[in-house]
């Protein structure tokens, strides 16, 4: 098992990649951001290539697992919500990312991995009336694979209630009878909130007089209209998970604010952010906070993610197990 390689898609700063280490060999990625390229490149000494949609599958090298997280604003209940207050096009009539799916597609058509590992959000199985998960699986079907699937909330593993879809696919032709369960969760968190938030933090984190005086009046009269929306305040005294934190916490910090005492609540700093999301102590984040922010918004929960990588390893090695005899 360890001489397999895999190929990471819509890359980022490497979740996956992080996932996969040790197990098998990453020999190509690509991420449309130039950001996140350069994050991924300064801890995995490979540059990701750019575009998928400008990438011929026949130039990608071998590799035996396909690992994406491909776009998920087109499918999320806010994407979703946002595109219409806009009167734009959502799901995979949004034609700058709600189609990179079947870019996909496109690619295992001509490479043919023996196993995906996909990701995406929770909303992704009930989007357009379930009509957008029946399209994905039944091309994946017919493209010859199975389909598992599972929503995950990675606060099994962080303190962080973040709910993803993991999608794992094995060729039909190379595993004809293979079946999978998704692992267990753990019997505890790996870390807990109390191990990621920071004693004292520099003073630019806090919020200004005018931003945090908005965020309370927007949530009062959100909850004047009898909805939740507003922002999220943790006291890590007390509290044991936050909310999802998004890509777009860079603007306003809003879904996940850290109480101070005598001041006023603080953003998470990109190396709690870091840990909220498993990643090593050694991780480095070249970027600025805004670039970080984005990215850690946008990435996997690695601890999450390396669970199932193991159990899909162990999965293959005791079905090769049982056809030897």
């Amino acid at each position: 098992m360890n001489s397999m390689t895999f190929a990471d898609f819509f890359s980022g700063i490497g979740g996956f990649h992080q996932a996969f280490s040790g197990r098998a060999k990453c020999v190509f990625a690509c991420d449309n951001n130039k950001y996140a390229r350069e994050t991924y490149a300064a801890n995995y000494g490979m540059t990701p290539h750019g575009d998928i949609c400008e990438i011929s599958p026949e130039d990608m090298p071998h590799f035996d697992i396909l690992c994406a997280g491909f776009p998920c604003q087109p499918f999320s209940i806010a994407g979703v919500s946002k595109k219409n207050s806009l009167g734009r096009k959502h799901g995979f009539e949004d034609e700058e990312q709600g189609n990179l799916f079947f870019e996909i597609l496109r690619i295992i058509k001509t490479r043919r991995p023996k196993i995906m590992f996909l990701e995406n959000v929770k909303n992704l199985k009930s989007h357009d009336k379930k009509n957008t998960w029946k399209i994905i699986e039944q091309s994946l079907g017919r493209a010859g694979y199975y389909v598992f699937d599972k929503i995950i909330d990675a606060a099994h593993y962080v303190p962080q209630h973040r709910e993803r879809i993991f999608i794992v696919c094995f060729d039909k032709l190379i595993f004809p009878d293979i079946k999978f369960e998704f692992p267990e969760y753990p019997a505890k968190r790996l870390v807990e909130l109390s191990d990621i938030i920071e004693k004292s933090a520099d003073d630019k984190y806090a919020l200004s007089d005018i931003l945090w005086q908005y965020l309370q009046t927007h949530k009062e009269n959100s909850a004047k209209k009898g909805n939740g929306f507003g922002f999220g305040l943790v006291d890590p005294a007390n509290d044991k998970i936050t909310r999802t934190m998004s890509a777009r916490y860079y603007k306003d910090g809003s879904e996940i604010l850290i109480k101070q005492t005598g001041k006023n609540p603080r953003r998470l700093t990109p190396n709690e952010a870091r840990k909220l999301f498993g990643y090593p102590d050694d991780f480095i984040i070249p970027v600025s906070d805004f670039q970080a922010y984005r990215q850690f918004g946008n990435t996997v929960v690695v601890p999450a993610v390396r669970h199932t990588a193991e159990k899909i390893f162990e999965t293959v090695k005791a079905y090769e197990q049982k056809r030897a005899f």
